[in-house]
């Protein structure tokens, strides 16, 4: 199975609202005049064998320096709308949503994912899908509190963190499955990534990098690689705990060092 989780550090809980008409004039300034924005979804992992959720549009609440266009919501769009498996998102795979759409200067208060009503997901060990149930409200739009400045002349790179885990609720006795979507957000700028790759190949193992402030917590991919992308400055503990199935002990790290806009490669890790 393939998982994938990140803490951010920027954490924020999704909050559920309609979708209000937008125009698109702050996405036509000129570069010089304005800043780059990007946005891309990432997973943290929960126990299933896939997550299917349709995603259809991202949305900003911006209060731009023009004051014709404070206040509004702006549609920008995605690069490929569709149905996507969050749990592919692992290794350091991530979907880009949003690549280099121009923006005024101003203030970005929201970001708003809006999801279609194609949604499934598989149980762990099962293979067939299950409908993911999606309330009416929750299709309109997954809003997530920002409040980021933006200056010009710079790229503003957010991740944001689907929390599978917390937004799957299996509803009782009834057997419906519901999707209640967690996002949170992170400004890639504030925050740093731990990289590393596990040996023997083919030994799945899960990392989470702790310290007093935080935890983060991924899953190797296919070839061993992993990422834990959106963590906080600072000094963190790395353990790695091999499959159950595993005869290998957990290794822990000590003293891995995380700095903002930075990523920290670890040498290879080998369980023998």
């Amino acid at each position: 199975m393939k998982l994938y989780k990140l803490v951010l550090s920027l954490t924020i809980v999704v909050l559920i609202s309609a979708c209000d008409d937008s125009n698109n004039s702050a996405l036509n300034t000129p570069i010089e005049e304005g800043a780059s924005l990007s946005i891309k979804l990432v997973d943290n992992p929960g126990d299933y064998e896939n997550v299917f959720v349709e995603v259809i549009d991202v949305l900003i609440k911006y209060e731009s320096d023009s004051a014709d266009d404070n206040n509004g919501w702006l549609s920008i769009g995605i690069i490929e709308p569709g149905i996507y498996d969050l749990l592919e998102l692992t290794g350091g795979v991530n979907l880009p949503l949003v690549e280099n759409e121009i923006i005024e200067t101003g203030i970005i208060q929201q970001i708003r994912l809006v999801l279609g009503d194609s949604n499934s997901i598989v149980l762990s060990g099962e293979s067939e899908a299950r409908p993911l149930t999606t309330p009416s409200a929750q299709q309109s739009g997954l809003k997530v509190m920002v409040n980021e400045p933006i200056l010009p002349g710079f790229d503003y790179n957010f991740i944001l963190d689907f929390d599978v885990d917390e937004s799957i609720v299996v509803a009782g006795n009834s057997g419906n499955i519901i999707l209640k979507p967690v996002l949170r957000a992170n400004l890639e700028i504030n925050s740093g990534n731990i990289e590393g790759v596990i040996l023997p190949v083919g030994l799945a193992a899960e990392i989470e990098a702790a310290n007093e402030n935080t935890s983060a917590t991924t899953f190797t991919n296919d070839q061993g690689n992993f990422q834990i992308a959106g963590l906080s400055e600072g000094v963190y503990t790395l353990t790695i705990t091999p499959d159950v199935n595993s005869t290998f002990e957990p290794i822990v790290i000590d003293n891995v060092t995380v700095t903002a806009g930075d990523t920290t490669i670890l040498e290879t890790i080998l369980f023998e």
